[in-house]
């Protein structure tokens, strides 16, 4: 796995100091200064990207956005904002993690060991989850290697999740990604969808968690 990390930090002390304990930590950091530059980047080199938001150039949501539409990079967002409207937004747009400032160097090296240390797609598009396991090019799910039968929209809204294992994915991009807006996108549908989907899986089911306020996410922790 990489070691690469791009940090996004305007501040030049507390980007120094969140560079060395990286570097500390075996990381390689590559610190940029200005949303105008990060904009730019390939993130395919890199493991995991730091984002602050109040950066000079872009906002650090609009490199966010990018980011997003180029890879499914994970992403920690900086801010000194605490207004939950402002976490919510960030989760929404795909941010995997969000600390406030002021914060301890340690803890967020911590959170990136944390976030580097979930699973990521294998090849052939396998992840596995304890004993939940779902192919996502066979379209098959299994727990304790028992074959789980869903519905194509219980697949498709349980791969959405296995794509970013651990993270926070939001109700728009269930509701977009899956479901007909028109006919069958409402909340109460999804909630619906994600029920059914707890009940077939069993007791793998506890893994599809419910993030208040955001949508839900698909836990790669350790044990079944």
């Amino acid at each position: 796995m990489s070691r690469r990390i791009l940090l996004v930090e305007d501040d030049a002390a507390l980007g120094r100091q969140v560079v060395d304990h990286l570097k500390g930590a075996g990381f390689a950091p590559d610190w940029l200064r200005d949303g105008d530059r990060a904009l730019a980047v390939d993130p395919a080199p890199y493991a995991m990207a730091i984002l602050d938001l109040m950066l000079p150039g872009a906002y650090g949501l609009d490199v966010l956005k990018r980011l997003r539409t180029r890879s499914d990079l994970p992403v920690l967002i900086l801010s000194a904002r605490h207004d939950s409207a402002d976490k919510v937004r960030a989760l929404e747009l795909g941010a995997d993690d969000y600390m406030t400032k002021p914060f301890w160097p340690g803890e967020l090296v911590a959170r990136v060991q944390a976030r580097l240390r979930r699973p990521e797609l294998r090849r052939g598009g396998v992840i596995e989850a304890g004993g939940l396991t779902v192919d996502l090019e066979g379209r098959l799910v299994a727990v304790d290697g028992k074959p789980v039968a869903l519905t194509r929209v219980e697949f498709d809204l349980l791969a959405l999740l296995a794509r970013r294992p651990g993270a926070a994915v939001s109700r728009a991009s269930l509701l977009g990604g899956v479901l007909d807006p028109d006919r069958e996108g409402t909340e109460r549908t999804l909630d619906v969808h994600f029920s059914r989907i707890r009940k077939k899986l069993g007791t793998a089911g506890r893994r599809v968690g419910t993030v208040w306020g955001v949508g839900y996410r698909l836990d790669t922790g350790g044990g079944k």
